[in-house]
This record gives C-alpha cells, sequence and structure tokens, in this order.
C-alpha cells in the first residue's frame, strides 16, 4: 500500500489553486469540472505531496472552525523552519500556532489555508 492524496473541501477552486500554487509553491497537475456530482476538482503537488482541492458546485461551503488538536492536518517536512515561517508571513499565510519545538527532536508550526484546512511544516532533528 502507498499513500497517494489528502482531499481538501474548498469554497473557490480557482482562489484555492491560487493559494496552493503561489504562495506554497506547489503544482497544479489538473483543474476539471465532474458535472455528474456537481464538483469542481483540482490536484496540486509539491514533491511526494499531493492534495485533491474540491468544491461543491451544488452549494455554499461553511468552513470548519478552526480548534485544537488540528486535525485532521496535512504535514509537509521542511529543512529549515526559519526559512518557512518567514515564507508563511511574507504570504501573509494564517499561521494557527508555532513554531512549537521539542528540544533535539522536531520543531513544527499548524497553519491554514483560505478555508481552514490545517496544514503543518515539521522540520525533525538529527540526532548526533
Amino acid at each position: 500500500m502507498k499513500f497517494d492524496h489528502q482531499a481538501f473541501q474548498v469554497s473557490d477552486i480557482d482562489s484555492s489553486i491560487d493559494f496552493y500554487v503561489n504562495k506554497l509553491g506547489f503544482k497544479l497537475l489538473s483543474n476539471e469540472v465532474n458535472n455528474e456530482e456537481h464538483e469542481a476538482f483540482a490536484f496540486v503537488v509539491n514533491g511526494d505531496a499531493r492534495i485533491e482541492l474540491l468544491q461543491d458546485l451544488a452549494g455554499p461551503y461553511e468552513k470548519p472552525v478552526i480548534k485544537r488538536p488540528y486535525c485532521p492536518h496535512f504535514c509537509l517536512k521542511t529543512d529549515d523552519m526559519a526559512q518557512t515561517v518567514k515564507m508563511l508571513k511574507e504570504n501573509n499565510i494564517n499561521i494557527v500556532r508555532g513554531p512549537l519545538e521539542i528540544k533535539g527532536e522536531e520543531t513544527w508550526i499548524y497553519f491554514s489555508d483560505p478555508d481552514n484546512n490545517i496544514l503543518e511544516f515539521i522540520q525533525w532533528f538529527h540526532k548526533k
């Protein structure tokens, strides 16, 4: 078995594509409409990370409330948390919590997309 993708419901497919591609550096793989299911969907990818964005075209979308423990969330690995935090701030991305740290093990930060879907960046420290 191999992991394939995470799906997020979004309120506006074009705005979500813009967020993931232009702010987080993902590449757009596809952007389509399934008229039978009344859904617009797109796939964005960054390395091995693949996210499906789904917009229900049949009605409005109510954003989830952001609350601890921030689950479910999609976690991306970074090798430089300071640079990652700088990128999030420069792109006005909503930082939910962090960065947090367990000394000698890891540092992580939770953030959200415009539809309150939670993502995380984590940096693992290698013990010497």
